[in-house]
């Protein structure tokens, strides 16, 4: 047996270059082997060990362990190669610089993996959605990658980095305008941040994009919006600086949330109350107050008009829109489901051609879309339903049904 094995000694004395090529199938060989283990048992191990916390499963999800694992089979690559003999010297610098510079690029892949960390940890806390960070997180990736990308060229042409940076300041022009895009949503990020424009979850409205829902990400260059059909609209990050939009966060946060709508009344039912119509429309309990206050504030008017020697056509008396108003106004003040500290107002309108409009201007005290449906459905509802009993109609257009009725007494 040893005799074999000085023969075969010899015999690759005498051979050089099958020796030396057997040193690098060798030297690959524990290298690959040497990465096996790593991240088999190791970087296994490890993860195992890291999953515990909740630091330790964002590294296990990033694979921050097994990119640097990558490093050891090429530090052995690069240590190695050098001790091979008869190995032509171009041919180890060769090697060399590829195994420092997979090095560098592994390194500068394992730093954006830990900023990718960073941030998922960064939107684990609860006041992460007012300042995101992860369009700084994005700049800083891609000045990571610049960095990595200009050391591993200088390593693979064995120059300084310097002579690089020297060339690529006669670029800065060319790199502006090729990243002007980039530049411009930097600058807006940190806008956004610093001014607190915009969050993750607020409701923003921009028609001239299509997009009206809840913002569901913020990045360097887009902002993802789910619109109400649960469509996804990709902003771009510096329209919400050069571009108007409404946020409706100020509504949430207050509370309330506003109903702006009016009853159109045809003007042709607006008429004074006779004695008999106020009677009936004291029984309403809203209207005690009212009725009561209107009476004696109309007959120290008209007193007066008489005594003044004034004749009694030109006496004041009560109307049956604005008793209507009355009501509304004491109905919107006792209504449960409405906001007693903000702005409640009925008020009329210019008079048109679809009748005099009566709008109605309150909040609700939810900001909920579905509740807030129902509860001004239920208003109006009520208000369109009482509305006979002050002697008001709503206008309506003609429709079929009303030309139909006009005829019956025609063909009658």
């Amino acid at each position: 047996m040893t005799e074999d094995w000085n023969s075969l000694v010899g015999w690759l004395q005498g051979h050089q270059e099958v020796f030396s090529l057997l040193c690098v199938v060798l030297l690959f060989l524990g290298a690959w082997l040497v990465n096996w283990v790593f991240k088999h048992i190791l970087v296994r191990g490890l993860h195992k060990v890291l999953r515990s916390a909740s630091v330790g499963q964002a590294i296990a999800r990033s694979r921050v362990v097994a990119r640097l694992a990558n490093i050891v089979p090429a530090l052995i690559i690069s240590l190695g190669i050098a001790w091979i003999p008869e190995l032509p010297e171009a041919l180890v610098t060769v090697v060399r610089n590829v195994a420092h510079g997979f090095i560098v690029l592994t390194i500068g892949l394992a730093i954006a993996a830990i900023l990718d960390i960073i941030n998922d940890m960064w939107q684990q806390r609860p006041d992460a959605h007012r300042k995101p960070i992860k369009g700084y997180v994005q700049v800083m990736k891609i000045v990571v990658y610049i960095i990595a990308t200009i050391l591993v060229v200088a390593t693979l042409m064995d120059r300084s980095p310097v002579i690089l940076l020297s060339g690529i300041g006669a670029m800065a022009a060319v790199l502006m305008l090729i990243f002007q895009d980039t530049l411009l949503s930097l600058v807006a990020s940190v806008q956004i941040t610093s001014n607190d424009i915009i969050r993750v979850g607020d409701w923003v409205e921009m028609p001239q994009l299509n997009a009206d829902g809840f913002v569901i990400d913020i990045a360097l260059h887009t902002v993802k919006v789910q619109n109400w059909d649960k469509t996804i609209t990709n902003v771009p990050t510096k329209r919400f600086i050069t571009d108007s939009f409404k946020n409706w966060r100020g509504m949430f946060e207050s509370g309330g949330r506003r109903i702006r709508r009016s009853i159109f009344i045809d003007q042709n039912s607006i008429h004074f109350l006779s004695i008999d119509e106020c009677e009936h429309l004291q029984q309403f309990s809203l209207l005690d107050g009212y009725l009561k206050k209107k009476k004696e504030e109309i007959e120290a008017w008209n007193q007066n008009l008489i005594a003044n020697g004034h004749k009694p056509i030109n006496a004041r008396r009560v109307t049956n829109i604005g008793t209507f108003r009355a009501y509304v106004e004491q109905y919107l003040k006792n209504h449960p489901r409405l906001h007693k500290d903000m702005m409640m107002v009925v008020r009329q309108q210019n008079l048109s051609a679809e009748g005099i409009p009566l709008e109605i201007w309150c909040f609700t005290n939810t900001t909920a879309w579905v509740e807030y449906e129902a509860i001004q459905s239920d208003i109006f509802d009520h208000l369109l339903a009482i509305l006979p009993e002050f002697g008001l109609r709503v206008f309506q257009n003609p429709s079929g049904a009303d030309l139909q009725a006009m005829r019956q007494p025609l063909s009658q």
